[in-house]
């Protein structure tokens, strides 16, 4: 089989062993399954390449440490077991995605004492939350009528498993017929997107909430690709209003790469289309990817 097409028969990581993907198993005492306890990152490999694989585990290591969970691997056996199921699996363009679980205690209880850490990772063909229609047309967004989870309640920089404030804000978006939800704070200032961060463009300047939001590595990435072009980036505080009137308005994320938000609570963006902004950074960005420069190869 020739490498990038992937394996027939998917390979796991789980428990320290690599298995067959139907053969992976954890405990229903794992308190990832009792109470969504665990930490995790998504990255992606293009070209036989894992983009900004440091950045990812690092983001990882910080997340547990956050939590208190002690990764089983230190984080050169991260990366290798990130290489590694990419190689067991004959990718070139993937989804990788790594866990780590707080494991299983003494009793199936909510004490996050005496458990045993588990890391997981798998790697599929890759796969892109957004399809071509979506790049050339942007998407229909609406503000949520919940708001995220403050910084107070559980760090927003953590990158952790308990996604249901996400998952409901996207339901209700969908369910209006909707593509996404924009997600407030509880003072009304403009957070994220269910995975995704947020930019509003306006008189050549890009503006990006900078409190209660995953920092992700695209939102980081899109920073320095504007800074290279002379574009200025501000962290700021946005209101409803700001994206309402922005030029531009787009999402990022690792699963999604950068498109155009072109309506917001029916109120049409800039023109109503993807303008010259998010398409020049999509386009560096995916030059970037297809360049390997900041990037890990798999196969040397």
């Amino acid at each position: 089989m020739n490498i990038g097409t992937g394996s027939s028969e998917r390979q796991v990581y789980v428990g320290g062993e690599y298995v067959p993907e139907n053969e992976a198993r954890i405990s229903v005492f794992d308190h990832v399954v009792l109470y969504g306890d665990a930490v995790f990152d998504t990255a992606c490999a293009w070209g036989g390449r894992v983009f900004k694989l440091d950045e990812h585990v690092n983001r990882l290591f910080e997340s547990a440490h956050a939590l208190k969970i002690e990764i089983p691997l230190d984080k050169e056996g991260v990366r290798e077991v990130v290489l590694e199921i990419m190689r067991r699996n004959r990718l070139e363009n993937a989804y990788i995605k790594i866990l780590v679980t707080r494991g299983v205690g003494r009793m199936p209880l909510m004490s996050p004492y005496n458990c045993t850490p588990n890391l997981i990772a798998f790697a599929i063909p890759y796969i892109s939350l957004i399809d071509s229609n979506v790049q050339q047309e942007g998407i229909r967004a609406g503000i949520s009528s919940m708001r995220r989870i403050p910084s107070e309640c559980l760090d927003s920089k953590i990158k952790c498993t308990n996604y249901l404030n996400h998952i409901l804000m996207r339901m209700e978006a969908n369910e209006a017929g909707l593509d996404e939800a924009i997600e407030l704070d509880i003072h009304g200032y403009v957070a994220e997107a269910p995975g995704y961060n947020v930019f509003a463009a306006k008189n050549g300047i890009l503006y990006t909430p900078g409190e209660n939001i995953l920092v992700g590595v695209t939102r980081q990435t899109v920073i320095e690709l504007a800074a290279e072009e002379g574009m200025k980036t501000e962290e700021a505080k946005l209101t409803a209003f700001d994206l309402y009137n922005a030029d531009e308005v787009f999402l990022t994320s690792t699963a999604g790469g950068i498109f155009a938000v072109r309506e917001i609570d029916g109120r049409m963006i800039g023109r109503g289309k993807p303008g010259s902004i998010v398409q020049m950074l999509n386009q560096k960005y995916v030059e970037l990817l297809e360049s390997g420069k900041q990037s890990t190869p798999v196969y040397s």
